[in-house]
């Protein structure tokens, strides 16, 4: 156990390293006190860069209880180092389903005043069985697009019963976390499994929202022919004038070498697509859930065995051979370490700063899903540029009134 937690600390202090922007945040809120005494529900990837952020609220006097939110993507080492820390943690890598829904329950027996979410996973257990958990709720922060879906879901049915931040909105978080943090970490994760060459091959990506987006400019970097499949015809248009292919799946993936899902939806890759796929075919989620590959289907119909961690190898009808990474699941976190450190330094200064500003103004909101204010996002851009040692222009006051923004202001 002792290993366990010396791993578990190396990995945090390097995280810990090059995070100053969440470091600057965390001296900002020990003064300030807004969290000390708050108890705070925490369900995300449960790696090193969580780990910071938990010290980090933790430092400022707020009374954690952590868990994952992909039985995965949760690493022992860190999980036991955090513990050891103070804050109270359930989690376990490899969890099956029934374990991650306890671990999800244990973590609300503190009976939140914050939530934390990462795919809204807490928050429908807050709205069915645990209800009673959320007596003292002022309200969600919620870190991903599944989640923030899940949340616009339960508001326009009437039945969101919280104020929920959707930070996964929030500029500083999609324009960096999704793009640019989930193009690296996938390609990370999926080079380590398979350890095979990426120029010169087919790439097909559905999806291209800004994470599709981030997978499809880091592919194009690596030297692949890329193409993008979509439901939307103006996402579609832009994947095209960003000079990918664009087609239908059941075509495209005759061709593919890779095949990566990042749609936020159920069953794109379907057992059809799967018998026109060409045979050594590599399949990879980067979505939240592990919905978007019928892998059950897959399971049922196909012989699969190990092939390398995290890789399993499935013989299709005829010969052909499709190879599953990380189970279905999301591969950037079960075959890797998730975005880099410094995207994570970005993502959760502001997930910091929101549950502060949650803490001050959430019991005066109704019930309902709203954005990041923008001056916490603008402080999380200027903190990140003064932690580069890059300055910029401010507005003349004649400026400001010429775009209205001292009328914007005052409102």
């Amino acid at each position: 156990m002792a290993d366990l937690i010396t791993r578990g600390q190396e990995k945090i202090a390097w995280a810990r390293a090059h995070m100053p922007v969440l470091a600057e945040v965390g001296r900002e809120l020990k003064e300030s006190r807004v969290l000390t005494g708050l108890r705070v529900a925490i369900s995300v990837h449960l790696e090193a860069k969580t780990a910071v952020l938990a010290l980090t609220l933790h430092e400022a006097g707020a009374e954690l209880s952590v868990t994952g939110s992909n039985p995965l993507s949760t690493q022992d080492d860190v999980a036991a180092a955090l513990a050891a820390a103070g804050p109270a943690v359930h989690a376990r890598r490899g969890a099956g389903e029934a374990e991650y829904r306890e671990h999800l329950r244990r973590v609300l027996e503190i009976k939140p005043q914050l939530v934390l979410d990462d795919g809204g996973d807490l928050t429908a257990l807050l709205h069915g069985e645990c209800e009673q958990a959320g007596e003292s709720l002022i309200g969600i922060c919620e870190e991903t697009t599944t989640g923030v879906l899940r949340l616009r879901e339960l508001a326009q049915a009437g039945k969101l019963r919280w104020p929920a931040l959707a930070v996964n909105d929030a500029r500083m978080k999609y324009l960096f976390d999704n793009r640019y943090g989930t193009g690296q970490s996938t390609w990370d994760a999926i080079m380590r499994a398979t350890n095979l060459l990426i120029t010169g091959k087919r790439v097909v990506i559905a999806g291209y929202g800004w994470c599709g987006r981030g997978i499809a400019l880091r592919a194009r970097g690596l030297g692949a022919k890329v193409t993008v499949c979509e439901v939307d015809p103006v996402r579609a248009a832009e994947a095209l004038l960003e000079g990918f292919s664009v087609a239908p799946l059941a075509e495209a993936i005759r061709e593919a070498d890779f095949l990566i899902t990042a749609t936020g939806c159920r069953d794109v890759v379907r057992w059809e697509h799967l018998l026109a796929a060409k045979d050594g075919l590599v399949l990879a989620n980067a979505g939240h859930f592990d919905v978007e590959i019928d892998v059950r289907d897959l399971r049922e119909r196909a012989k699969g065995r190990r092939a390398r961690e995290n890789v399993e190898e499935f013989s299709l009808p005829g010969g052909k051979r499709i190879y599953l990474l990380a189970a279905g699941r999301l591969v950037n976190l079960v075959a890797g370490d998730g975005h880099p450190v410094e995207i994570m330094d970005l993502s959760f200064a502001l997930q910091a700063l929101s549950l502060a500003w949650l803490a001050r103004k959430g019991a005066g909101l109704s019930p309902g899903v709203y954005p990041v204010p923008g001056a916490v996002d603008e402080r999380v851009a200027r903190l990140f540029l003064r932690s580069r040692g890059v300055r910029i222009d401010s507005l003349t006051p004649a400026q400001r009134r010429y775009l209205g923004r001292e009328a914007a202001d005052r409102g």
